[in-house]
């Protein structure tokens, strides 16, 4: 969501810290918060002026009117304070219907004043602007200052002035006071302005002839400017409304939600009701939320919350778990229902959302039997097939009841069964992928019969149409009239002339989409681009609807996407404006750019004459940017769609990215090829759920558009239902409203007043808001009331007062379309028609493989990591488990080379190895190969290279060696002096024999340091006491034939291989034949080499030549003879 509330103190924090006026303001930061936990005598240090001055205590929990409730302790001293606080703090209130505790009181210096020096200002946020009141008469008796207030509408990106402040607001303050209140609301203004704010009461305003005073202040910043205001906000916290705890479930998602792509929300309203909800998308959440309390559910109502955006299985595990964690901690006496809900999804692929539920489910099957809760499913979109197989397979297997639906049921039909009002029918047999995509879908009986030409807004001649059959008339009037609750007439009036809705200089199109559309996408969205190339396609397109792609974080260059069956190519720009100027016949631009950069790039594109439409699909973009946005589009005549939607969609001609889902919804919704029923939408899902409907009920849509869940969307309802009147091939008008904003009475007014004559069937969504106790934020940012009249209820009902069709409930919105489209057909005036096949698309190579309905051998093969989860894991073992465990080095080379969890000696035996063949000084040929190199100028990954090549069996290298011989031989039973006879007789070198400098005498340290610990620590050491009584012989005859450390550790490592209890004999043979054990000296040797590499650089060695009298220059023996 975007506007916030925030605390008193967190809102005169900010006003104290940044307000820029010449007005003196009192009593900066002289505040103290105070709770349970809080300790007096620190506090009184903190804040001295506590113990000296006259003060003011109250709640500082989001409540209203506190003055009135008897909840302000005025003009007390410290003392009085603690005492009227023994009889407030930690207790339980109730505050209109919401019952709670007070726990957080603000603390402030006593202002004495007369009444005459209380005023009232109030700032907030409209679409047009920005709304300033102002009362002359403040405090507790203000009553409704809307009413009675001065006002002054400031536009967007206009100023505020000290004389407009005068003029049009003071009014009815004394000259003598005009000066510094003007001075300080057009401070207080410009403070609201730079730091986001949404709202900003105070009340009461005291002027005396100290200064200013903020005595009580409320107000709401929009959350969603984190990333602009974060240096001046600091990390805020924004409270729970009174009477809902803050649970830290919430936050858990709340902070799950932040570092995420997707939407994830949740909102506790009753812990222990039975009544537990799963809803994928912000719109689907609220129609849920609405049925369960329409049913009588309210009370048993356990929480809100939605998952939207394609968030991933883990993020979906988490959010589930969370859920069911929650539910399964109390009992209830009749056992708790959880409905798993959601539309059809426009590009989240529910089968991997799916598995991430029951991942959850599978984990807590033991409580949820327990609590005897049943569940109920119902989805739709990509995959959802397998979605749905999977989720009926857990029921069976855990033996928790499911019952699972598609989108051959309502989609609220799941709510009645699971409140036991609507039996349960029997689950019909789900199809095990969605494959159907590969054939024509026309066939189908059950589709209304209807062709349509591209568009019916475009001409067309008789025989493009096959002579239709007469359709059945409708219902009889009186079920009609029933059914509609009530049905009013329709208000018939004369045809006015097209206008445009915003009273914008810039005429805006009736028709945003035609056959011979041209996009240019920003952002390389490749899947959102192909989905609208194969919609393209299977809508007889001549060509793609995208002609160019722009993504500024890459050069120009050419992107691959299919048409039907062939290869294309389209370009990439880096910059926007060679898009434009090479593809003027472009008119419409998708962005898909980020939240950070959609104000700019949306700027931008509408420098260019040619755009008239823009979609914003983006999420989270401030209200303050999407205001000037508006502003300018209207001035400009573009039509924006967004922020925050999918877009729209106008079957046969163009969509709009993800928008209708893939093919086989495309098909099933007969989006291929219009119908006669207009839709508008604020949610992305649900518009696709309308598709479902309407092509259900109807025959099919003609366009239909989301036009975004935040408070300003680019285009309003009215925009595009005054589009559709003006549009003759739209016979039918589909509205869904929601809570929150008024933009649907300017549709019940033009009914009324005869500017809209075709039927309209609306219902606003959002009804539950008005039974809860205390608000709740819904899923989309503008899907909250402000003021009684925006209220769904009180729309549903203007609506209908209005004459348009109104349903009782969601569930009854596919009946009342279906109702009035027969009547239609009836009278004549929609003339279904017979269906035409659309061309076949194949499926994607990549999609085909996700639904399991191909096969291919993969490429590679490998068992040691796998980093497509949440998670990395190392053969098998989580990162965060390997860091819990302190597996260290040693434990992840052995997860890695050896897919093994070794024992702890084992681990440290590896660091150890690691650490005495880090290094042997610069002398020796792979560090002098690494130095040469590096002085050479180099870079690191070339000098280290150059190290690595000289390892072998000369140098290094010998560790594989040394394991072979001994191993060889101890296994043959050769004795140790047969065996050194034996390499002597054959005239080979006994691999880690041997050291130039080292001796008997002068031992090797390293080795001395790995044979204590391995003596010590290893179970068994047969090779390495043969190895040893090797040595005993070879430094009889020469006191530097040593077991050197590359010996050692090769003799060492078959020892710890054969005998720790992890492998089998023939898995460590194994291990020693592929060459593990010299990993171990190239491992370690390697961060001796990048030391000196570093080294070199460091000392700024230049190029090294080797001087001419280290070198022995020989002449060939023929010249020299």
């Amino acid at each position: 969501m975007s506007a916030k509330a925030i605390s008193e103190q967190t809102g005169k924090e900010f006003l104290y810290k940044y307000i820029c006026s010449s007005a003196a303001v009192q009593n900066r930061f002289r505040y103290a918060n105070i709770t349970p936990e809080t300790d007096w005598d620190r506090l009184t240090q903190d804040h001295p002026w506590l113990l000296t001055e006259r003060l003011v205590v109250k709640p500082d929990q989001l409540i209203k009117r506190r003055g009135k409730l008897g909840l302000v302790g005025i003009d007390l001293d410290l003392q009085g304070v603690k005492e009227w606080l023994k009889g407030q703090l930690m207790k339980e209130t109730t505050v209109g219907r919401a019952k709670g505790v007070l726990r957080n009181f603000l603390i402030e210096p006593f202002v004495p004043h007369t009444q005459e020096e209380e005023f009232y200002v109030c700032i907030y946020a409209t679409r047009e602007g920005d709304q300033v009141l102002f009362h002359h008469e403040g405090g507790v008796e203000v009553g409704d200052v809307d009413t009675k207030a001065q006002r002054l509408t400031v536009a967007v990106d206009d100023k505020l002035s000290d004389a407009q402040v005068k003029k049009q607001l003071l009014t009815h303050v004394p000259d003598d006071k005009k000066g510094v209140l003007a001075n300080f609301i057009v401070g207080l203004f410009n403070l609201y302005e730079d730091l986001y704010f949404t709202y900003l009461e105070i009340n009461p305003l005291v002027l005396t002839k100290n200064g200013v005073y903020v005595l009580d202040m409320a107000a709401k910043i929009d959350a969603t400017a984190d990333f602009i205001c974060k240096s001046k906000w600091g990390d805020v916290e924004f409270p729970p409304p009174f009477g809902r705890e803050a649970y830290p479930e919430e936050a858990y998602i709340a902070d799950l939600d932040a570092k995420s792509g997707a939407s994830l929300k949740l909102t506790l309203l009753n812990p222990q009701g039975r009544i537990w909800t799963m809803v994928a998308g912000g719109g689907a959440s609220v129609v849920y939320s609405d049925t369960i309390c329409d049913l009588g559910g309210v009370d048993e109502l356990a929480n809100y919350g939605e998952y939207s955006g394609a968030p991933s299985e883990q993020q979906t595990y988490d959010y589930a778990k969370t859920i069911l964690s929650l539910m399964t901690r109390e009992k209830h006496p009749q056992g708790k229902v959880l409905i798993i809900g959601g539309s059809i999804a426009n590009f989240t692929n529910v089968a991997a959302t799916f598995k991430g539920i029951v991942r959850a489910i599978k984990d807590y099957q033991g409580p949820l039997k327990e609590h005897e809760v049943s569940i109920f499913v119902r989805r739709g979109g990509p995959n959802y097939q397998e979605g749905l197989r999977v989720m009926g397979e857990v029921g069976k297997t855990t033996g928790i009841p499911i019952y699972v639906f598609g989108t051959e049921t309502h989609m609220t039909a799941i709510v009645g069964m699971a409140l036991g009002q609507r039996p349960i029918p029997n689950i019909p047999p789900v199809a095990a992928h969605t494959a159907n995509f590969l054939l024509n879908a026309s066939n189908s009986a059950m589709t209304p019969a209807t062709s349509r030409t591209a568009s019916f807004s475009e001409p067309k001649t008789s025989n493009d149409v096959t002579p239709p059959k007469k359709s059945k008339a409708g219902l009889p009037p009186e079920s009609l009239h029933s059914l509609l609750w009530p049905l009013r007439n329709m208000v018939t009036g004369s045809w006015k002339e097209a206008q445009t809705s915003s009273g914008c200089s810039g005429a805006k199109a009736t028709t945003l989409f035609s056959k011979h559309t041209k996009a240019i996408v920003w952002g390389m969205q490749t899947r959102a681009v192909q989905g609208m190339l194969d919609f393209d396609y299977v809508c007889s397109r001549d060509q793609p609807s995208v002609a160019a792609i722009v993504y500024p974080f890459t050069g120009d260059h050419k992107q691959k996407f299919y048409w039907g069956h062939k290869e294309i190519l389209l370009p990439v720009y880096k910059n926007m404006a060679d898009a434009m100027k090479k593809h003027p016949e472009v008119d419409v631009m998708i962005s898909f750019a980020s939240l950070r950069s959609a104000y700019d790039s949306t700027l931008e594109a509408m420098q260019y004459p040619q755009v008239h439409t823009i979609a914003i699909i983006a999420e989270g973009i401030p209200e303050a940017q999407t205001r000037k946005l508006i502003k300018i589009a209207d001035e400009k005549g573009v039509t924006i769609i967004g922020p925050a939607t999918v877009g729209g969609i106008k079957p046969g001609c163009f969509k709009i990215g993800n928008t209708g889902g893939m093919l086989d919804n495309i098909l099933a919704s007969k989006l291929y090829r219009p119908g006669s029923v207009a839709y508008v939408s604020r949610s992305g899902g649900m518009s696709n759920e309308l598709n479902n409907i309407i092509s259900r009920t109807t025959d099919g849509v003609y366009e239909g558009v989301a036009i975004g869940g935040d408070r300003y969307p680019g285009t309003t309802f009215m925009d595009h239902v005054l589009r559709y009147e003006d549009t003759p091939g739209i016979k039918m008008i589909v509205v869904l409203g929601e809570i929150g904003g008024t933009d649907e009475y300017k549709i019940c007014q033009g009914i009324k007043e005869g500017r809209i004559t075709k039927p309209v069937v609306c219902w606003c969504i959002g009804t539950c808001a008005t039974m809860f106790a205390s608000e709740v934020q819904f899923g989309h940012a503008g899907a909250c009331a402000n003021q009684a009249s925006e209220t769904a209820v009180a729309k549903n009902q203007a609506l209908r007062e209005a004459g348009a069709y109104v349903p009782k409930s969601f569930d009854e919105l596919g009946d009342v379309i279906k109702t009035v489209y027969d009547r239609l057909v009836a009278d004549g005036t929609i003339v279904p028609a017979q269906e035409v096949p659309p061309p076949t698309v194949p499926m994607d190579y990549s999609w085909a493989r996700e639904l399991g309905l191909i096969r291919k051998p993969a490429s590679f093969m490998t068992s040691i990591c796998d980093e497509r989860g949440q998670e990395l894991i190392y053969a098998g073992m989580a990162i965060t488990e390997v860091f819990k465990e302190e597996m260290g080095l040693g434990g992840v080379l052995g997860l890695l080379w050896f897919q093994r969890r070794l024992p702890r000696y084992a681990c440290q035996f590896i660091e150890m190895c690691l650490m005495v063949t880090a290094d042997h000084g610069p002398a020796v040929s792979g560090a002098h190969n690494t130095i040469v190199c590096a002085r050479a100028g180099k870079d690191l990954i070339s000098s280290l290279t150059s190290g690595l090549l000289t390892i072998g069996d000369r140098f290094g290298g010998a560790l594989d060696a040394a394991a072979k011989q001994f191993s060889k031989a101890f296994d043959s039973g050769m004795l140790p002096m047969e065996f050194v006879n034996k390499m002597k007789k054959d005239g080979k070198l006994i691999m880690g024999i041997g050291h130039r400098v080292k001796s008997i005498n002068n031992p090797d340290m390293r080795v001395q340091i790995l044979k204590d610990f391995v003596k010590e620590h290893f179970p068994s050491t047969q090779l390495l006491d043969y190895a040893l009584e090797v040595e005993k012989i070879t430094t009889s005859k020469k006191p530097n034939l040593i077991l050197n450390v590359d010996g050692f550790i090769g003799v060492s490592f078959v020892d710890l291989l054969r005998t720790c209890g992890g492998f089998t004999r023939d898995e460590a043979d194994e291990f020693v034949e592929i060459g593990a054990l010299n990993g171990i000296f190239v491992l370690g040797r390697s961060m001796g080499f990048i030391g000196h590499y570093l080294d070199q650089k460091r000392l700024k060695q230049g190029l090294y030549r080797h001087p001419w009298d280290d070198i022995s220059y020989v002449l060939p023996e023929h010249m020299s003879m």
